[in-house]
């Protein structure tokens, strides 16, 4: 079997045509800021992927979605990323979903229907409570609900037709419950500003959403019967590991892809070959392992306890790929190709993902040594 071979195949049984597409024009003109790499997204189904299959969705569970993203990620490294956030979205309203008796379905089937693309800009912090203490801001009057906040970055800002977030909104007896706003793209008081001056990633749209005031159409307000003493815990576990099992996959495709030229140099020595490939595949059956367990076992601190752990192990991982095949490739293929150097550089911001190693030290000392699992703000 060649190497990502079985990665490419669940791709085009999911999305056909997408890694066609992706192979028909250089890696650069997919990292590239306005690129088409979103619209062969849609063509292909994209944004259905994790929609259940009773909403008229694809139905992917975590381990189709990761092997998906990295196969994704080993051909444009941005649009992995980017839309590793509209599964994160979507991943999180399916969840939302199962806790609420309202019309959420209808979104998630517009969603596959209409091959509707989501940001998100859902609070991350701490493991049941941060999620409700979300940098946009609700304002109520009666029905009606304004937002005003701002996201930064923000994957997918100039491609969105819609804008998830969470929000604490007060029930009749004062009590805060979580509550996940749409809110539409063209929605009067939203603004997408310049905010990514890098070219590392500028196919990934990451600029910043400001909203001022918007009004969220009560259709498009899901409430919840969340509180941060009930299954708030659960819905902030489950979201922070969608989030680290697909974007680890995403980053991990972007090292694959430098194996995979290392592979196929006959003129590098086969034990440097095989370090490099080692080196990715022993982190990939440890994302796998995890994925498979989560989707069909319970999902509880333990098991994001465990995605960051491979997370972790990831970012070790590929810059030891890095070292390895930067090298064994040499300076001519780093001066003839930009491939090699952007890849490089792509592939080091996995680190800058939340929550970072440092932060979560002392955190997962604690949990390994007895303590709940803590995400620090």
């Amino acid at each position: 079997m060649m190497y990502l071979e079985n990665e490419r195949a669940v791709l085009e049984d999911l999305l056909p045509g997408l890694d066609d597409a992706l192979t028909s024009s250089p890696m650069q003109t997919w990292e590239s800021p306005h690129n088409p790499g979103l619209k062969e997204f849609r063509k292909a189904g994209g944004p259905a992927l994790l929609v259940p299959a009773e909403h008229g969705g694809k139905g992917a569970d975590l381990l189709t979605a990761v092997r998906v993203q990295r196969a994704v990620g080993s051909r444009s490294p941005s649009l992995a990323v980017a839309t590793t956030m509209h599964h994160f979205s979507v991943a999180s309203l399916v969840e939302t979903a199962a806790h609420s008796d309202g019309m959420e379905w209808m979104l998630l089937a517009a969603i596959a229907k209409d091959n509707l693309l989501l940001a998100s800009a859902f609070a991350e912090g701490r493991t049941g409570q941060g999620i409700l203490n979300p940098s946009i801001t609700a304002r109520v009057d009666g029905d009606k609900v304004w937002l005003t906040g701002t996201k930064k970055p923000c994957s997918l800002s100039r491609s969105m037709d819609l804008l998830t977030a969470s929000v604490a909104l007060p029930d009749a007896d004062g009590t805060p419950r979580l509550a996940v706003a749409v809110v539409p793209a063209t929605a009067p008081g939203l603004e997408v500003r310049p905010f990514w001056n890098s070219p590392v990633l500028g196919g990934a749209e990451s600029d910043e959403v400001v909203l001022s005031d918007v009004e969220v159409p009560a259709d498009l307000l899901v409430r919840t019967d969340v509180t941060a003493d009930g299954e708030l815990d659960r819905l902030n576990t489950v979201g922070f590991l969608w989030f680290e099992a697909l974007m680890t996959a995403s980053y991990l495709g972007a090292a694959s892809s430098l194996v995979e030229r290392t592979l196929a140099n006959t003129r590098i020595a086969p034990a440097t070959r095989a370090q490099a490939v080692t080196a990715v595949e022993g982190v990939v059956l440890m994302l796998e392992g995890l994925a498979a367990g989560a989707a069909t076992g319970p999902v509880d601190d333990g098991t994001l306890a465990r995605a960051l752990v491979c997370r972790y192990a990831a970012q070790d991982a590929i810059s030891r790929v890095l070292e390895l095949c930067v090298e064994a490739l040499g300076g001519m293929a780093f001066i003839s190709s930009g491939d090699i150097a952007y890849l490089h550089s792509a592939c080091r911001a996995l680190a800058f993902h939340p929550p970072a190693r440092a932060r979560m030290s002392e955190p997962l000392v604690e949990y390994f040594g007895g303590s709940p699992l803590r995400i620090p703000a």
